[in-house]
């Protein structure tokens, strides 16, 4: 099976950088490939913004949506977001793993999630294509997240938290 590993935390020690590490050890010791998206270690860029769209169909009113769906359709995609959406398609599953911030995931994973999934890529509105029909349909993912730290966590929490971990990537 063809995994992908979106990581979305900039400390590479931390338990959410241990359980991405496991995971890539586990799956690939059980025969699986895998490919990482490291988000900070790739220095990905977080916005969506006009830069995304040399191309425009609309040069006095931005409206992303529109805007993939004619990058799409131009093959005018940039580079980075081109590489992450191969990695989408080569993969049969996709794990999430990222820190709770502020009671939600960290700002540069709603950025790749933003420039990764184009209207025409991941959906189509015009189509209806959406989660049950749309392109990515045979797709699974999984979100991974951690709300403690190592610092937080007993000795004991942390092993438990990690082999709950290991048993959830072995039956993917």
């Amino acid at each position: 099976m063809n995994v992908l590993i979106v990581y979305a935390h900039p400390e590479s020690e931390s338990l959410n950088g241990t359980l991405k590490e496991l995971a890539l050890d586990t799956l690939t010791d059980e025969g699986h490939l895998v490919q990482v998206s490291d988000l900070y270690a790739m220095n990905w860029k977080a916005v969506l913004d006009e830069e995304d769209f040399p191309e425009r169909m609309n040069t006095e009113l931005f409206n992303p949506i529109m805007e993939q769906l004619n990058a799409v359709n131009k093959g005018a995609i940039p580079l980075d977001v081109k590489e992450e959406m191969d990695k989408v398609l080569w993969a049969d599953v996709i794990i999430f793993q990222f820190p709770i911030w502020w009671s939600n995931f960290p700002a540069i994973l709603k950025g790749w999630v933003d420039r990764v999934f184009y209207n025409g890529f991941a959906f189509n509105l015009a189509e209806m294509k959406l989660y049950g029909n749309g392109p990515l349909k045979c797709k699974k993912a999984l979100p991974y997240f951690a709300i403690f730290g190592p610092g937080d966590m007993s000795e004991v929490e942390r092993e438990a938290e990690l082999d709950r971990f290991q048993e959830i990537i072995k039956n993917i």
